[in-house]
């Protein structure tokens, strides 16, 4: 049932996109193509609280792998609300800035085992197997979305940069540690 309620959701994004990013999506930037799609309003609040905006609203060209809000949900316990909080600004930042391509990339142009440079200082990789894409552990449910500063690909998951990757790994270690 959970997998079906998924698939539906899924479902009700795609249509939602296809229905929201006509052929005046060109006319929009990657900002105002998330705020007016109901499903990345998370992405649009975590963008906003890390100070974001002005900069993807900028020329460009961008890659915005964009989670949509059941891949924020999906987080662990206390993650989202953690990075929210202003004092981790700089997590949060380096979280979404993961997520960001500084150029332009379509999906014609992703090769397996692809190396993505993200704006944060890491790579993505990006994974193709049966034509379904990955970009680390999310899968790309909706590609190719034109913005006038580049292009929006939503994805299934939150993916996260190696440093927080490790930080998060190092604090479940620690509570782990501290219940003995």
């Amino acid at each position: 049932m959970k997998t079906l309620s998924k698939l539906t959701g899924v479902f009700a994004l795609v249509a939602t996109l296809l229905f929201s990013t006509n052929i005046k999506a060109q006319d929009s930037d990657i900002v105002d193509l998330a705020v007016a799609t109901d499903d990345l309003s998370t992405l649009v609040t975590a963008v906003k609280a890390a100070g974001l905006v002005e900069t993807l609203k900028g020329d460009g060209p961008f890659t915005v792998f964009a989670p949509t809000n059941a891949a924020f949900e999906a987080l662990p316990d206390g993650v989202l609300e953690m990075l929210l909080k202003p004092e981790n600004k700089d997590q949060l930042t380096a979280v979404l800035t993961y997520h960001v391509v500084p150029a332009e990339v379509m999906s014609g142009d992703l090769e397996d085992g692809m190396k993505a440079g993200t704006v944060e200082g890491s790579n993505a990789t990006i994974s193709i197997n049966d034509d379904k894409v990955m970009v680390d552990n999310a899968n790309v449910v909706m590609a190719d979305i034109d913005a006038s500063n580049g292009v929006v690909h939503v994805i299934d998951a939150v993916i996260l940069p190696p440093s927080i990757k490790e930080a998060l790994a190092a604090n479940d270690n620690e509570q782990k540690n501290s219940d003995w």
